[in-house]
């Protein structure tokens, strides 16, 4: 009994510690207001300028809204990609996830296989490392598609035709 009092007694102020009442105002001499000479409220939650893990989220939704793209991924490299596989039916395609999925394509001449794309830009970057695409292949074996291996060397010549069209889209930016 001792001991479920002490416990209570612990964790009690750490709960009442967690409410939204304790906020405290912060002097001069700690987070500095020198311009008024006031206190001000200490930052609270993940917009409190802390980066997490080397991400600050604020600072990229920031440039994404000056940059006025509206894209969470940087532009040259959506659009590149989607330049890229247009020859292939488009599935899907989000700006804010950078993802976009192609339907599947059987080439002119080639009635028994068919491909299929996943791109993934990965950042607002224009980087080497920044666009990953996957392609994917079916056979035609006794009416039915059958998944068929795909040389490692396809996803990286996408991805240098990507990468080469958003060189070409940035310089023609410049340009401008």
């Amino acid at each position: 009994m001792k001991r479920h009092l002490a416990a209570v007694a612990i964790l009690l102020p750490l709960l009442a510690a967690c409410g939204d009442a304790n906020q405290r105002l912060v002097n001069n001499d700690e987070y500095g207001d020198y311009r008024n000479g006031r206190a001000r409220n200490r930052p609270q939650g993940a917009s409190a300028g802390l980066v997490v893990f080397g991400v600050d989220k604020d600072r990229e939704a920031r440039e994404a809204a000056a940059a006025g793209t509206g894209l969470s991924v940087n532009a040259y490299l959506w659009r590149a990609t989607l330049d890229t596989l247009s020859f292939m039916p488009l599935a899907s395609a989000d700006p804010f996830g950078g993802t976009i999925i192609t339907d599947w394509y059987t080439p002119p001449g080639a009635g028994s296989e068919r491909f299929r794309a996943q791109a993934y830009v990965l950042g607002r970057q224009l980087r080497s490392d920044g666009v990953r695409v996957q392609v994917f292949r079916q056979t035609m074996e006794r009416g039915q598609w059958i998944d068929s291996p795909v040389s490692t060397a396809t996803n990286s010549e996408m991805e240098d035709k990507v990468l080469a069209r958003a060189r070409e889209l940035r310089s023609q930016s410049a340009a401008r």
